[in-house]
């Protein structure tokens, strides 16, 4: 069972992925302000799960490939975020989560989703939002979530090199968010809840820079002279399958579309700026020169690599 008991009138709050990056960081969003939730976190290593409720905290083992974990972790749970895998397999994961979730008696859902218009033909993005319309259908209350690009990114498949930083789009504006700006949304909602959040769509994209751009940010930041690689979306496909970035086959052939129709412009809105955050948390965004500045140790391990 799981490792505290539950403050009675303060609803339960389930995160999956808490040992992710963006379930990593809405824990900690959590800790630091205690008291507004019954927080209760995930894995699907027991070992992991040993170790949480050592520490204290509410941990249960939960497996999205083995539904049958999922009774005894939404057991008195009164709202979640649902993180998907970078896998096709999400479309089978959120069904049976939503099902067991209604039946569990959750009461409200957020969903962290992709900025991606309602007809989208990039496969991915339209797997994440047929898992909305499950959502929606289950009669659950929901609150989707919709950040464009991560400004993580910088640091992993797009991490400045060499005095390069590599974008796959050519020349095609970009919007940026940052992961605690994300985290700080779904945090505030899952705290505050259905009754103001229920049926909101909140749209996170908070700086727009072409890859020239990004490549000044980073430079003035980093003081070091760091110039823009304008690859195509070929160039991706061909890094996808070196292996040097690990991805689902089916959901890599989606993020691959996603490049081609960013780079084409039938996703020209990507490059725009729809900003949620000061409304629901009252914060403003964090730019992209400010989260460079508050890496600045992380790119600079990537120039020095």
């Amino acid at each position: 069972m799981t490792g505290n008991s539950a403050t009675p009138n303060i609803p339960t709050v389930l995160v999956l992925g808490s040992t992710g990056q963006v379930g990593g960081l809405i824990v900690k969003d959590f800790e630091a302000a205690q008291g507004r939730v019954n927080l209760r976190v995930t894995s699907r290593r027991q070992a992991e799960v040993d170790k949480l409720r050592a520490e204290g905290k509410d941990a249960v083992f939960l497996d999205l490939d083995n539904p049958r974990s999922f009774g005894t972790a939404l057991h008195g749970v009164d709202r979640l975020i649902l993180i998907n895998s970078y896998s096709v397999e999400m479309l089978v994961h959120s069904k049976t989560l939503v099902d067991a979730a209604k039946k569990a008696g959750v009461q409200h859902i957020v969903h962290l989703g992709t900025y991606g218009e309602w007809d989208t033909t990039d496969p991915h993005f339209a797997w994440h939002q047929l898992v909305e319309r499950y959502i929606e259908a289950s009669g659950i209350s929901w609150t989707h979530l919709h950040p464009n690009m991560f400004m993580e990114n910088l640091v992993t498949f797009m991490a400045p090199r060499n005095g390069v930083v590599t974008s796959y789009w050519g020349d095609a504006r970009m919007g940026w968010i940052a992961l605690s700006d994300v985290a700080a949304v779904a945090a505030t909602v899952l705290s505050e809840g259905p009754i103001k959040h229920h049926g909101k769509d909140y749209w996170l994209s908070t700086d727009v820079l072409t890859a020239d751009q990004t490549a000044a940010v980073l430079s003035q930041v980093t003081g070091t002279s760091i110039k823009a690689e304008k690859k195509l979306p070929a160039d991706f496909a061909t890094l996808i399958d070196s292996g040097q970035v690990p991805m689902e086959k089916w959901y890599a052939a989606g993020a691959v579309e996603f490049m081609h129709q960013v780079h084409d412009g039938r996703m020209g809105y990507i490059g725009t700026t729809r900003n949620d955050l000061p409304y629901v948390t009252g914060k403003n965004p964090t730019s992209l020169e400010q989260w460079a500045r508050n890496n600045l140790s992380r790119l600079q391990d990537c120039l020095n690599a």
